[in-house]
């Protein structure tokens, strides 16, 4: 697929084309988004660039051999599922439980509450990402196969994870359009509640099998 040390633009087309079938495989990542928007959008944006920049750190991951070490460790990798199962569980109980409810005690400025719900939404999307072992087999079995024989492999890794963390952008923001549009009816308390139960519930079920699967791996 590759030739004199470059690239390809149809080997790097057919990356794309598995990237979006990556970015639209339901998965702990678009449920994660999801809950999030439905609270703000902006959270959920901030989730879903949290997500991104995960994708690209696992590039750099795998660019400096990190996550083959993890792979070939079996002690590393299972510790690695268990985590990230252990995350997931976490953040569906939180949904479940309604924690994102506003509280009736004295809150900061305005400006100063938007801007700290931004960064935890932002560090809940990375850290789901970067727990996810899924991401890094990715890398680990696909990029190889889009490697130049001669040039250099960090920088084609660094490209594929940074074309692989913006068609993940591109995609989450808008399932956070979808759900800013559908406003009027997800903001309905009945409704949010029971998405929340529902997503929450996914992100359990999702993390309890991924915590599980570290037996086999």
């Amino acid at each position: 697929m590759l030739s004199n040390g470059d690239m390809s633009m149809s080997s790097y087309l057919a990356f794309c084309g598995l990237c979006v079938v990556l970015a639209v495989t339901p998965g702990p990542d678009s449920f994660l988004i999801l809950r999030f928007s439905l609270r703000k959008l902006s959270s959920g944006v901030a989730a879903s660039f949290g997500s991104a920049v995960g994708y690209l750190a696992w590039a750099g991951l795998v660019a400096v051999g990190l996550a083959a070490l993890i792979e070939q460790s079996a002690v590393a990798f299972r510790g690695l599922k268990v985590l990230g199962g252990i995350y997931l569980v976490y953040l569906g109980i939180k949904a479940i439980r309604g924690d994102g409810k506003k509280s009736s005690a004295v809150v900061p400025d305005g400006a100063e509450m938007a801007g700290a719900r931004a960064w935890s939404s932002c560090a809940a999307g990375l850290t789901s990402t970067m727990l996810n072992p899924k991401v890094g087999l990715f890398f680990l079995a696909v990029v190889p196969q889009f490697l130049p024989k001669d040039g250099s492999v960090f920088a084609v890794t660094m490209l594929l994870g940074a074309t692989l963390g913006l068609i993940v952008l591109v995609y989450l923001a808008g399932l956070c359009l979808v759900a800013a549009k559908a406003n009027a009816w997800l903001n309905r308390p009945r409704v949010t509640r029971n998405l929340e139960i529902s997503s929450g519930g996914v992100l359990g079920v999702l993390g309890i099998g991924t915590a599980a699967s570290a037996a086999y791996a």
